[in-house]
């Protein structure tokens, strides 16, 4: 299983390198993009479109064609194809903190390099908040499990 740990390691090291040159580890930059009605900074969209532009041809000429994963695996896509009540309250809750904190866990992430005690404590409510939910959540849905070995 050393193959899917090393995956997501780099995966997340390209993500994140890509977040920090970019600019967006920086909350700022993403207050600036959802100020639509004051100082709009665009920067943001313009990350994500480039982002788009190299993942697009990618997803469709060497991602979506596999049956299996890189590491072998199978491939795990949800089977809940509606919207409720739930999946909707959490997405609202997920763009209130972003919109509040003007970062992501993804950027923060990356943000950890930079040494910041503002960005530690978004992540320490982060993992709270989530294990907070998990408790709450538990007797009505476990979350999926990842290989383990």
């Amino acid at each position: 299983m050393w193959l899917f740990r090393i995956t997501a390691l780099l995966s997340g090291l390209l993500f994140g390198a890509g977040m920090a040159i970019s600019g967006m580890i920086q909350p700022e930059k993403v207050i600036g993009f959802l100020d639509v009605a004051g100082a709009w900074d665009p920067s943001l969209a313009f990350v994500m479109g480039g982002a788009l532009l190299v993942f697009m041809p990618s997803y469709f000429l060497l991602i979506k064609p596999r049956k299996a994963s890189v590491t072998g695996e199978a491939i795990c896509l949800p089977t809940k194809k509606t919207l409720d009540s739930r999946l909707l309250s959490g997405a609202a809750i997920f763009g209130l903190g972003w919109g509040i904190a003007g970062i992501c866990p993804g950027p923060a992430v990356a943000s950890l390099a930079l040494g910041d005690k503002g960005i530690v404590l978004f992540l320490l409510s982060l993992i709270v908040g989530s294990l907070i939910g998990q408790l709450v959540l538990e007797p009505k849905q476990p979350s999926p499990s990842i290989p383990q070995n």
